[in-house]
């Protein structure tokens, strides 16, 4: 009789841990912690310490980026509320301002950098010995191309076979510096501006490197990993408000998209949605477009939606954000997508 007890006892305390457990995974996007940084991608050290205290406060379990992707593709459970904390760019003032943060909390994190300026011992970014004392206490460090470039672009004369070559070469020569001055990479890439195309992406794929762009959104194990979301919470997202928001965030349930591809021209955009099946709240789906407001859906079918913008975009990137709210109060299901507008004398190769 007690062997039976305790084994509907043990039963109990693994189907309560599955329940508590957590199969997606919001992140963050930072780049400057400091009070006279560009305002867009800036917060104050101020502001930092209110996302972190927050984060601590309500109970997030804060993870390590690589090691949490490969759980969800290896279909592990997370922690419930799992976030992960990330930089773009290696700069001075994460060091200065956010790591004495980070490292009196505990909480592990990812900078992504590019490694032209800490070459040149670029007074504003980290240094190799700034990282190596980072590593020691939670932070790790990844791909984001040697010279930061729009990775799309051409180069004066440049033919698409030597522009191949040039964007290996960015990425290959990182990979090999993180190994000769840190011992490892997580095999990470995060894409400068968060553009890239179908043969980057299949590149990555090849090698197993996973990639991130700039669009917002929770990672899933149906997310692209070659051009997976990150929440940026910098400048005007870094009110603690909008970061409970995306904290609460569900990943949409698609079964597919289709969004004409990375480009837009000068006429109006549009996303086709296909939904899973299930118990979602789909007439409360709504779709924004940047600088134009809210999106018209049309739908298709009582799963299937196409998305259009009323208006072509200006140049640079333009994205539509979708939201719908979860059956579980205060949460949302999130999906974004980012088109690029691109100028003729800008040379991108589509």
């Amino acid at each position: 009789m007690k062997k039976s007890m305790a084994f509907v006892l043990s039963a109990a305390a693994v189907m309560a841990s599955e329940l508590m457990a957590q199969d997606h995974l919001p992140i963050l996007q930072y780049h400057h912690v400091g009070e006279k940084t560009p305002f867009s991608t800036s917060v104050t050290p101020a502001q930092f310490q209110e996302h972190m205290d927050y984060l601590e406060n309500a109970g997030f379990q804060v993870v390590d980026l690589a090691s949490a992707l490969t759980d969800i593709q290896q279909g592990v459970a997370l922690p419930e509320k799992s976030v992960a904390i990330s930089f773009d760019d290696a700069y001075l003032n994460i060091y200065q301002s956010g790591f004495p943060i980070l490292k009196e909390k505990g909480f592990p994190f990812t900078i992504f950098i590019n490694t032209q300026p800490v070459r040149q011992k670029n007074k504003n970014f980290l240094s190799w010995d700034n990282m190596r004392e980072m590593q020691k206490f939670g932070g790790s460090f990844a791909n984001h191309t040697d010279s930061h470039p729009y990775m799309l672009r051409l180069v004066k004369k440049e033919t698409p076979e030597a522009w191949q070559k040039r964007m290996l070469k960015e990425i290959d020569y990182v990979e090999s510096r993180l190994i000769a001055e840190l011992g490892e990479s997580p095999n990470m890439l995060a894409y400068p501006y968060g553009e890239s195309n179908a043969w980057l992406r299949e590149k990555l794929k090849e090698t197993k490197m996973i990639g991130f762009g700039q669009q917002s959104g929770v990672v899933n194990i149906d997310s692209d990993f070659s051009n997976l979301p990150r929440f940026p919470a910098s400048g005007a997202y870094a009110k603690l408000g909008a970061l409970k928001t995306k904290l609460a965030s569900l990943p949409m349930p698609l079964v597919s998209f289709e969004n004409g591809g990375d480009f837009a021209y000068d006429q109006a955009v549009s996303l086709d949605l296909e939904f899973k099946a299930g118990k979602y709240r789909l007439k409360e789906l709504a779709c924004y477009v940047s600088g134009q407001g809210q999106a018209k859906l049309d739908w298709e079918s009582k799963t299937k939606v196409k998305v259009v913008a009323e208006q072509a975009f200006k140049y640079g990137r333009g994205r539509i954000n979708c939201t719908m709210p979860s059956a579980k109060s205060g949460q949302y299901h999130w999906f974004s997508n980012v088109w690029i507008r691109a100028k003729a004398k800008q040379a991108y190769l589509n």
